[in-house]
């Protein structure tokens, strides 16, 4: 995998302090699946009753995990998740079904469940053949060991080119009574989700019924996850899977069978914030970051042509040079937006480098004065703000600069 030299500039002081979740079980362990000395296999196991909700890449040439857990999302059971890092049984065709499965009997034996009720995530090379007999031995002990807490091995244990885990927590009410939402995730390359994200996995004590956390879920990763993206690239193996283990009935929280009930409210705030915080991480921890960037897009026609026109913005190898480079080319920004396919008007175009407007109604600003926005870009959080002027759509958008490191990272990334 590529030379992570450096820890993200941008990775948190210290990792969030995050409390158990009833019915949540995790264990760990180096399996070699690709590296020696590293942790690469997850084991979670669930309580019965817990329910299960996800998004996954809309990628035409998708994984076999994200095929069973596709699957499994029909039935919305689950009691174990097993994840691996350092072979994402991507494009490996007959055997890597064979792989899953194999996993699938292992982990359903060892949590006392069926295999429709295991959900399974692989995230790291394509094409290489998966020998899940590395690892399918290990499950039943594994399963065994797992203990409540641990929500940072656990995030550890799935990183590949991440430079640090990625773990949020989050408190809500339903009903009077307080719930917990956790989760984990890992991205740093390949990220440009199209219905997810790299692999997230979050989980609840809440009672909520799968199909209401579905509409939760799915509404929610629109404008966290999908709006993140690093490279443009959309990977095999998007991955984002809810569990909600309905311990919280237990102390008088009501089962919410419909996403719209108004007793939803504090738990969806809480959702939301979360997704977008484990989202930012995520773009905070792109290969070879030196800046962190968001982008609000304005004036457009709808805020979902405005996160088109973010996101053209933000994948545009030419913008994020030049911010690497601490460029204010802001004629750049124009041409990501006219190429972003969404509705424009150039003679309403303005542009603004953080607080600084560049770009006003269609030409260069008046008081623009390109020393200072280059004083600006020196800045490690930068923040670009467009007004397409066309109507009252708006969006946010996050990612990070193109340096020589990203190429550095993926030019030997299966070395």
């Amino acid at each position: 995998m590529g030379h992570v030299t450096s820890v993200s500039p941008f990775a948190p002081k210290a990792l969030p302090d995050v409390p158990e979740i009833p019915g949540v079980r995790f264990a760990t362990a180096e399996a070699g699946i690709r590296y020696k000395g590293r942790t690469d296999l997850l084991v979670t196991v669930l309580d019965p009753g817990t329910v299960v909700a996800g998004v996954l890449t809309q990628s035409k040439t998708r994984s076999a995990p994200v095929e069973w857990c596709a699957e499994g999302l029909k039935s919305g059971k689950a009691r174990a998740l097993i994840v691996n890092s350092g072979n994402a049984n991507a494009f490996t065709g007959k055997r890597g079904r064979e792989a899953v499965e194999i996993t699938a009997q292992a982990a359903a034996k060892a949590a006392g469940c069926s295999p429709a009720e295991v959900f399974i995530a692989s995230t790291g090379v394509i094409g290489e053949p998966m020998d899940a007999g590395k690892f399918a031995h290990l499950l039943d002990q594994l399963a065994k060991d797992a203990v409540p807490g641990g929500f940072a091995a656990a995030a550890r244990a799935i990183m590949t080119t991440d430079t640090f885990p990625k773990l949020a927590t989050r408190s809500a009410e339903i009903g009077g009574v307080e719930v917990t939402l956790n989760g984990f995730c890992k991205g740093a390359g390949m990220i440009a989700p199209d219905m997810a994200t790299m692999l997230c996995f979050l989980f609840t004590d809440a009672a909520i019924e799968q199909p209401a956390l579905q509409a939760l879920i799915a509404q929610e990763a629109d404008r966290s996850f999908n709006c993140v993206t690093i490279d443009g690239d959309t990977s095999t193996s998007d991955t984002l899977l809810a569990f909600a283990t309905g311990a919280a009935e237990a102390r008088g929280a009501p089962r919410i069978a419909d996403a719209a009930d108004p007793r939803l409210a504090s738990f969806r705030a809480a959702l939301g914030d979360l997704m977008r915080e484990l989202a930012i991480l995520v773009a905070k921890d792109g290969e070879g970051i030196t800046k962190f960037v968001t982008i609000d897009v304005e004036g457009a026609e709808s805020d979902r042509a405005a996160r088109t026109i973010g996101l053209a913005i933000a994948n545009s190898p030419l913008v994020k040079t030049a911010i690497a480079g601490e460029d204010p080319n802001w004629g750049r920004i124009v041409m990501a937006v006219g190429k972003s396919g969404e509705a424009a008007d150039r003679d309403t175009l303005s542009i603004w480098f953080g607080d600084f407007l560049v770009a006003d109604k269609g030409e260069r600003a008046p008081g623009y004065e390109e020393s200072v926005v280059a004083k600006y870009m020196k800045g490690s959080d930068i923040v670009i703000r467009v007004d397409v002027g066309v109507g009252s759509g708006r969006n946010r958008v996050w990612t990070c600069d193109l340096t020589h490191g990203y190429i550095d990272i993926n030019a030997d990334y299966r070395s």
